[in-house]
């Protein structure tokens, strides 16, 4: 036990960001105290779960509070992995260590984003990322040697191709952040079994799917596991099968991921932050009934807000209220 403690304790020092987001901080005795019991994935699922995640800390706390059927409904999240973002403010080396320690202990593979590309965002909730080339060059490397010899699936910068095609990152960025996210390919790919998928956006972004072929060709998808959709999105399951079957087609059958984390509901029209009435989506699992399609991942972190917007906190921070909507709302 004392092992697993340490090790929880590693990631309670990681500040996490989110899809369109900014950092989120974990308490270090919140996490310990989650350590003595063990979230159980759902069935078919490979993926780890963090017994020290935001929604297991708020579990511990409702329950002392007496609000025990609300924690109860809170378990349809803590008990699911979600992918954790490693901040590109600091090293993200001990934290990943920790982690994939963690999912080897338990023979399951890590989820994580890598989400620090320069001028990330185009100025939105998220802006920032790496000052320059170089300075993303490094975090890349620090990021990749830490996964070791892991399980881990990367899902590879959010946003940053189609931000490419629809205008809003300046032309003259493009090639060389085509470049950077073919070069953090190859060097994910490096490591035995780490996995590695490009994000694509979704179907309400970029309409056409077509439009996105030629960049993620330039990107370096031919040496990726495959691309990923939907993340922090709410688009539906089928939705994005049937627009992911077309962009596979184009890209020679690569198959895809997508983001499943509170699409229960499908979206909002018109509505992408912090959209009322959502649902949390399928539980991840890599049975996802199609040949196309590795996995179902909820890549952004249920319950973490999208910004300052419909009674939000800033973004990437824990807001349980919204949280407690999307399990309550859940089919499943």
């Amino acid at each position: 036990m004392s092992r697993l403690i340490h090790t929880l304790a590693g990631l309670a020092v990681l500040a996490l960001v989110v899809g369109c987001s900014s950092e989120a901080d974990i308490d270090e005795a919140s996490v310990a105290a989650a350590s003595s019991r063990q979230a159980a994935p759902a069935p078919g699922s490979p993926f780890w779960v963090d017994p020290g995640s935001p929604a297991a800390q708020q579990i511990e706390l409702w329950q002392r509070q007496g609000r025990t059927e609300d924690a109860k409904l809170l378990r349809r999240i803590a008990d699911r992995p979600a992918a954790l973002w490693p901040t590109g403010e600091s090293d993200p080396g001990p934290a990943i260590r920790a982690a994939t320690a963690a999912a080897a202990a338990e023979g399951r593979t890590a989820v994580f984003v890598a989400y620090d590309i320069p001028h990330r965002d185009c100025g939105q909730h998220s802006a920032g990322g790496a000052p320059d080339a170089d300075a993303y060059r490094r975090w890349i490397e620090r990021f990749a040697q830490s996964l070791g010899g892991s399980k881990a699936l990367v899902v590879l910068e959010p946003d940053a191709v189609a931000h490419m095609v629809d205008g809003c990152t300046p032309g003259e960025l493009h090639a060389e952040r085509e470049q950077l996210l073919s070069e953090a390919i190859r060097r994910f790919k490096r490591q035995p079994h780490t996995k590695v998928y490009l994000d694509a956006g979704n179907p309400a972004w970029i309409k056409e799917p077509e439009k996105l072929v030629e960049p993620l060709l330039r990107a370096g998808i031919a040496e990726a596991d495959g691309f990923a959709l939907n993340v922090s999105n709410f688009q539906t399951d089928e939705v994005t099968k049937e627009y992911g079957r077309v962009l596979s087609r184009r890209l020679d059958g690569k198959h895809f991921v997508i983001d499943t984390s509170r699409n229960g509901n499908g979206p909002l029209p018109g509505v992408w932050c912090n959209p009322p009435g959502r649902a949390l989506g399928s539980a991840p699992t890599t049975r996802t009934g199609d040949p196309v399609v590795d996995a179902y991942l909820w890549v952004k972190r249920p319950g973490e807000s999208d910004g300052t917007c419909a009674g939000g906190p800033p973004a990437g921070q824990w807001w349980p209220e919204y949280a407690l909507g999307l399990a309550r709302n859940a089919k499943g």
